[in-house]
């Protein structure tokens, strides 16, 4: 009952993938911005430029994170002999997709009236999705919802750290729960 109900070949190593590209990507912003550590400058900055910069880098991420995980996924589950695309992971996909969604518009909402905001609310919509979607894969990773809410709550609180707030809760975050899948399922 638990196979048919439940989407169990997610990939550790798809975690640990997401991380480190999150964390290149918070590094290019870092560079590009030229900002010192903490500066909340990255949202002073609203020039179509950085603009662009800021989108194609965080565009990047999220499709080599995205590509990255169906494949290494779907690899896992053939070597598991499961489906990878069946009733289960189009459940999971559509409770993970409207949290997502609902929180990415907005992110875009808060672009025009309090940017700084962006990063905490990317977090804790993300950590939404995550339970949402839990009930449909493995408990892990309601425990990473957990993190990503509670870290975005605690940057929603403390200022001018947003992109140091998103580096740990996609970066850090991912590369732990990813190592910790990586043992527990796939060794």
């Amino acid at each position: 009952m638990e196979k048919s109900s439940r989407f169990i070949s997610l990939s550790g190593l798809s975690g640990i993938a997401a991380g480190i590209f999150a964390l290149i990507g918070a590094a290019a912003a870092f560079l590009y911005y030229e900002i010192p550590f903490g500066s909340s400058e990255i949202y002073v900055r609203k020039d179509y430029e950085s603009l662009r910069f800021f989108f194609l880098d965080a565009a990047l991420v999220l499709l080599l994170s995205i590509g990255t995980g169906i494949y290494l996924t779907a690899r896992q589950a053939k070597k598991k002999d499961q489906r990878f695309w069946d009733k289960t992971s189009k459940r999971l996909l559509i409770n993970l997709a409207v949290p997502l969604i609902t929180g990415g518009l907005f992110c875009l909402a808060l672009l025009d009236h309090y940017p700084p905001l962006i990063a905490s609310a990317m977090l804790i919509f993300y950590g939404m999705a995550l339970l949402n979607g839990s009930k449909y894969t493995l408990d892990d990773v309601r425990y990473l919802g957990y993190c990503e809410i509670g870290l975005g709550l605690i940057n929603a609180f403390i200022g001018g750290y947003g992109l140091i707030f998103w580096s740990i809760g996609f970066g850090v975050l991912h590369i732990i729960y990813g190592a910790v899948m990586y043992r527990k399922y796939e060794r």
